[in-house]
């Protein structure tokens, strides 16, 4: 009885947290959106957060319960669907993996022409630059840069075609994305998808708009996403058969390879993993074994190793661009630079000045820093950091309420449902000025050029990109935010930590810590968290 009523109030306790993050991440994600600050006066937001803090732990408790007892044969979910306690594995052949191969690789080929020759965007040409000047920096990941300089330089110098060189990349990198997305969908199937399911995510992987914007673009984001799914699926399988895991040579050299080379898209992903070591090494303290040791440390130490060896090989230029990592501060001191302007003194003024030029002050916007970082004066920095910290400091004690939205404006995005993504509002790029909607570069940047060979698809694509998509659905675009998949994971994983099955949410920690990287980056852009996509449907083999 006494075991009951602690398992009954830790349910209660975690809805009652699902409830009061849903409320705040509603009611402040529609004040940043509707006013570009926090309002902790409105007494009427505050009563409608209460309300919600209410409404949604109640309910969550109530879904729980109902689930509970459909998963236990003891009625039916909602009164209407029955559960079995547990799906039959099922087996799979490659045949099935090639299928799906297959099949989603060819569904991506009428957008593959429509965008012909792909979207080349997000600092393509930047890195194809580095490539052709061989002018090698840090900026940008050196693997990504030379996988897509190189081959596309190659090409081109094949063909003369610049558009058929992205063409290759782009398709190269298709085969490379779809064949993840089969190995996940095949892997559902083994768990016990049926063929109803294993349609829907076949559809859902192959032709999802947003996962097929990023299966045809040439920015990293893709490939770094995918290779996050891959890991998380290889997580799934060492928690759910430990031993013949470890004891498959092939298995344990996957998770190697795929742990270090995903780190290589993106470096706020070695981050995450490195954080992520400790909490495995932890969960599995009672079963540690130096397979399962040298399996989880490796990549780390590879990652190191291959990234500092291409630096040396390429002669990498080394830029330090510290204003990657103090996005937060300095879009804190540009807005009381900004907003609270009178209340600075000369000197608070000039040392500001100092560290961020006064152009790029005037240029603030709420929910980007681009250019206000951008000639963020590193050596000055480099020379004396105290300085920078010690007005940081000072103002922060000033106006912390400024520094609170100037942080959150650059993230709310990736929680609050609604939020409408177009942090480029008004910003020109090469071929078109963002006015509706950022939610998509779509662009082929030069040396590359569209055509497109089926104009109706290109127009839906680009509507839903930068025309007033999100605007005209909605109810539709709820599924083309991040926000919504944010309360998905906070509701399963919230679940998951009442009934104290902690195996379940560690296979999804890399993208959890991932996630938590981005609320620190310079804005909010479905290209940084398009992991939260690819990884719900391991949601459904996870079942407590």
């Amino acid at each position: 009885m006494e075991k009951k009523n602690n398992n009954n109030l830790l349910a209660w306790l975690m809805s009652g947290l699902f409830g009061i993050l849903s409320g705040i991440f509603l009611v402040f994600g529609y004040q940043l959106e509707s006013g570009d600050a926090l309002d902790l006066t409105d007494q009427n937001a505050l009563l409608v957060m209460v309300a919600f803090f209410i409404i949604i732990t109640v309910d969550t408790r109530h879904v729980w319960r109902n689930y509970e007892s459909a998963r236990n044969g003891k009625g039916k979910l909602f009164g209407l669907i029955p559960l079995p306690d547990k799906a039959k594995e099922i087996s799979v052949t490659k045949r099935d993996f090639l299928i799906n191969w297959s099949f989603m690789f060819l569904l991506g080929i009428p957008v593959f022409l429509a965008e012909f020759p792909g979207f080349f965007v997000y600092d393509a040409q930047e890195e194809l630059n580095e490539v052709l000047t061989r002018t090698f920096t840090t900026h940008h990941p050196l693997f990504h840069v030379l996988l897509l300089g190189g081959i596309i330089a190659l090409f081109h110098k094949l063909t003369g075609s610049w558009n058929l060189g992205i063409a290759m990349y782009i398709l190269l990198q298709m085969l490379v994305i779809t064949a993840i997305f089969a190995y996940a969908v095949t892997y559902l199937q083994r768990k016990g998808a049926g063929r109803k399911w294993r349609i829907f995510w076949l559809v859902f992987y192959g032709a999802f708009p947003t996962i097929v914007m990023y299966t045809l673009c040439s920015c990293k984001d893709g490939l770094f996403s995918a290779l996050l799914l891959l890991l998380t699926i290889l997580l799934v399988q060492l928690i759910d058969e430990r031993e013949a895991f470890l004891s498959d040579k092939k298995k344990v050299a996957a998770y190697v390879l795929t742990a270090t080379i995903m780190p290589l898209f993106r470096h706020n992903g070695f981050y995450a993993y490195l954080v992520f070591v400790p909490f495995a090494i932890l969960y599995f303290r009672k079963a540690l074994k130096p397979v399962l040791v040298g399996m989880l440390t490796a990549p780390v130490i590879l990652y190191l190793v291959l990234n500092g060896a291409l630096g040396a090989l390429c002669h990498v230029e080394e830029v330090t661009h510290h204003q990657e990592m103090l996005t937060v501060p300095i879009m804190q001191l540009a807005r009381v630079y900004t907003y609270e302007k009178d209340s600075l003194s000369e000197e608070d003024k000039v040392l500001i000045e100092s560290y961020i030029p006064e152009n790029n002050l005037n240029k603030y916007t709420p929910r980007v820093s681009d250019l206000v970082k951008v000639d963020f004066n590193n050596a000055l920095y480099e020379e004396n950091k105290g300085d920078f910290w010690k007005v940081w400091r000072k103002l922060f004690i000033q106006h912390p309420a400024s520094y609170l939205n100037a942080w959150l404006l650059t993230s709310y995005g990736y929680w609050y449902p609604p939020a409408i993504i177009n942090v480029y509002g008004g910003n020109t790029v090469y071929t078109f000025t963002y006015e509706g909607s950022s939610y998509f570069g779509y662009e082929v940047e030069p040396p590359g050029e569209r055509i497109s060979l089926i104009p109706p698809l290109d127009n839906l694509y680009r509507y839903i990109s930068i025309g007033n998509f999100q605007k005209d659905n909605p109810l539709l675009r709820l599924f083309f935010t991040p926000g919504l998949y944010v309360f998905i994971y906070m509701f399963v994983f919230a679940y998951r930590l009442y009934r104290k099955k902690f195996g379940l949410i560690l296979p999804f920690l890399p993208m959890i810590l991932t996630f938590c990287t981005v609320l620190l980056g310079p804005t909010y852009l479905i290209r940084y968290v398009l992991y939260l996509w690819l990884c719900v449907p391991l949601l459904t083999v996870t079942k407590v």
